[in-house]
């Protein structure tokens, strides 16, 4: 007879007891989303303020924002 694991009842773990790993991991991702933001506030002040404007943005708080050019 074959048995399967079923991951649905897995216990939770407790709520404010992140690991180590789990920590790195935030952080990691929290960097990485910070970065892909300027990335793209860069890009986005390459267009023109009409351009910005139908889609919703502000060009003064896109540079208060912070910029970056992506190096490759």
């Amino acid at each position: 007879m074959a048995t399967t694991a079923s991951f649905t009842n897995v216990p939770a773990r407790v709520a404010g007891s992140n690991s180590v790993f789990r920590r790195v991991m935030d952080r990691m991702v929290s960097a990485r989303e910070k970065q892909v933001s300027r990335y793209v506030n860069g890009y986005l002040l390459t267009l023109d303020d009409q351009t910005l404007t139908e889609h919703g943005y502000n060009r003064k708080a896109l540079e208060k924002a912070g910029s970056s050019i992506y190096p490759f």
